[in-house]
């Protein structure tokens, strides 16, 4: 059997596994769709990762330097691809009674023909009624991220909210803040990513490379500025152009896991006037920002209803779809080398 690797730095590629004997709480998962995170997995696969020498500390909530001797935390060679995986269960442990032979399930989990999973008390492991639904399934992750940021940005019906970055996180908070009833700005230097968006129902797309972002954010909305800010993208010149556009007392709500920011941002200017507030969103940090009432579970619980009824369509984020044998190329290719390609590659087993 075969699994995508990264073999060392932006390289990957496919090595043979054997599968081990699943344990008594375990089932088994004969793979047929799966996907890749572009963005934060790529951090990782080009060697970059904050986490390769440092440890984020829960003691001390901020990253420390690995103790003297002790492994890397990202080793090549060796290192798993993937994000979410869709397939079949083909063996339970003999302690599991939630799932049966035969039924289609989506979980996390690496680009390989199969994956283990645990089978008791792990709500993680989704049913699913068929494969029909797989592209769906797969963007489970990114929804989660999405519905966060656009949590965390108070988006309600009426308000102008500006969206940076038109990745599967992106065009799934477009998705969300308009059916929230919000007037969505949509932005990416990719034509293809912003037809998509006002497909899902963007009032405007703009190109940040030719347009100045920041000045019609303030025309579309009679000089008032957006409401609220969603941004993806983690590129300097996002948060710059969203400082410009936002309106006094604003919501920019930072999704984007970014890499160090070059010279020149600028926190005087706009900035200093607009009174905007900077919220770094992450869906995943516990306790939510709503705690009691909302966390993580809450989140995946209602991102999986609202992926599995139709209420958000990732029918068309999810490509190109390329085989296994093809899955390390088309890996470099389309997360690495030129990821404006694909906004969410998917393989199919």
């Amino acid at each position: 059997m075969k699994k995508l690797v990264a073999l060392e730095p932006r390289v990957a590629g496919l090595k043979e596994y054997e599968e081990r004997t699943i344990l008594e709480d375990e089932v088994l998962i004969k793979v047929k769709f799966a996907s890749p995170k572009p963005g934060t997995e790529v951090v990782d696969f080009r060697g970059i990762s904050p986490f390769i020498d440092d440890e984020f500390s829960s003691e001390w909530n901020m990253f420390m330097p690995r103790e003297a001797g002790s492994p890397r935390g990202i080793e090549f060679g060796d290192l798993p691809l993937g994000n979410m995986v869709v397939g079949e269960v083909v063996e339970i442990g003999s302690e599991v009674t939630e799932y049966q032979i035969g039924e289609i399930v989506c979980t996390y989990g690496p680009i390989r023909e199969t994956v283990v999973a645990k089978g008791v008390d792990n709500y993680k492991l989704r049913k699913m009624a068929s494969l029909d639904s797989w592209k769906n399934a797969v963007c489970y992750d990114p929804a989660q991220f999405a519905m966060g940021g656009t949590r965390v940005a108070n988006v309600r019906a009426g308000d102008f909210v500006a969206i940076f970055g038109l990745g599967a996180i992106g065009l799934i908070a477009v998705q969300i803040a308009v059916n929230a009833g919000a007037k969505v700005i949509a932005i990416d230097p990719i034509k293809e990513r912003r037809t998509l968006a006002e497909k899902f129902g963007a009032i405007h797309s703009l190109d940040p490379i030719t347009e100045d972002v920041g000045l019609k954010m303030k025309e579309f909305t009679n000089k008032i500025g957006v409401d609220s800010v969603i941004e993806t993208s983690g590129a300097a010149s996002a948060l710059q152009a969203s400082l410009r556009g936002i309106a006094y007392g604003g919501i920019i709500s930072y999704v984007a896991f970014a890499k160090p920011f070059p010279e020149g941002l600028n926190f005087g200017r706009e900035a200093h006037f607009n009174n905007a507030k900077i919220i770094f969103a992450r869906a995943s940090s516990e306790p939510n920002p709503e705690y009691p009432r909302w966390n993580r579970k809450r989140i995946e619980d209602t991102c999986w209803e609202l992926l599995m009824s139709g209420y958000l369509d990732c029918s068309e984020i999810v490509a190109p779809i390329v085989p296994l044998a093809e899955s390390a190329e088309a890996y470099m290719r389309y997360i690495d080398q030129d990821p404006s390609l694909s906004v969410k590659m998917g393989v199919e087993l």
